[in-house]
């Protein structure tokens, strides 16, 4: 089962920022987290706070700054995951001036959930699919988009085929969870198909052979009963959201 995706909901709008919080965690595939001021906001984004997010829903009227201004500054330090503006009117000014500043997508206030809930996850799937998601996996950086591992220095690079780029996606987003090889086999080789549960270990020894140190010996990528575990802080003992950020973070 893949773990919830944490995101950021900023707006000095206590009601508000609580109704989103409470529509978004309905949701078993979202953790959603508040800040009321672009100041908590730009604390919970940096990298010291040791806290992953996945995405952040930033209105452009905060008390102690323009939404659009900060998102221009998260933008200039790197942060890469999606921003959804939250603005308050349907003017163009508003959507074309949040946009200009680096959010991936604009919604105008009154929020209708339904259509942001929709809204977010597709800006995390355009996301995923990029060449600046990456994950940590021990000493290795794993770039799902690229089929791609490297080391922290980005000199030694491994590639992977596309089934152990997926079945090594699904397990980092599990974020150490176990995940039965029955879930595994229908998230990459698809639902009744007619891969075994072989052609799964036969994709994992392969995976072991590029990301452990002793692939006879596996610390990262862990078999448990019935499926698979991955410890991504083994190796270098990076927090995932430490080498997370490093790549996109504030």
């Amino acid at each position: 089962m893949l773990a919830p995706r944490p995101i950021l909901i900023v707006d000095d709008d206590a009601a508000l920022r609580a109704s989103l919080a409470e529509h978004f965690s309905r949701h078993a595939e979202f953790d959603p987290d508040q800040a009321g001021s672009a100041a908590e906001a730009e604390a919970k984004l940096a990298a010291a706070s040791g806290v992953r997010h996945d995405a952040v829903l930033l209105d452009t009227g905060l008390p102690d700054a323009d939404g659009r201004d900060l998102c221009a500054r998260l933008r200039g330090r790197g942060l890469k995951i999606p921003i959804v503006m939250l603005a308050g009117s349907g003017a163009e000014g508003d959507v074309v001036g949040g946009l200009d500043a680096g959010a991936n997508d604009c919604v105008t206030k009154p929020v209708r959930t339904g259509e942001l809930l929709a809204r977010v996850r597709a800006q995390l799937r355009a996301f995923d699919a990029s060449e600046d998601a990456a994950f940590a996996v021990g000493p290795h950086l794993f770039r799902p988009a690229a089929r791609l591992l490297t080391d922290a220095a980005g000199k030694r690079k491994v590639r992977l085929t596309g089934k152990e780029s997926a079945v090594l996606r699904f397990l980092c987003r599990a974020e150490g969870g176990s995940v039965p090889r029955r879930v595994l086999l229908d998230a990459v080789w698809g639902y009744g198909g007619d891969a075994s549960t072989r052609t799964l270990d036969i994709c994992v020894h392969g995976l072991r052979q590029k990301i452990e140190a002793d692939p006879s010996r596996p610390r990262l990528l862990l078999t448990v009963s019935g499926g698979y575990r991955l410890d991504p802080e083994d190796g270098d003992r990076r927090t995932f959201g430490e080498a997370f950020r490093s790549e996109g973070g504030v």
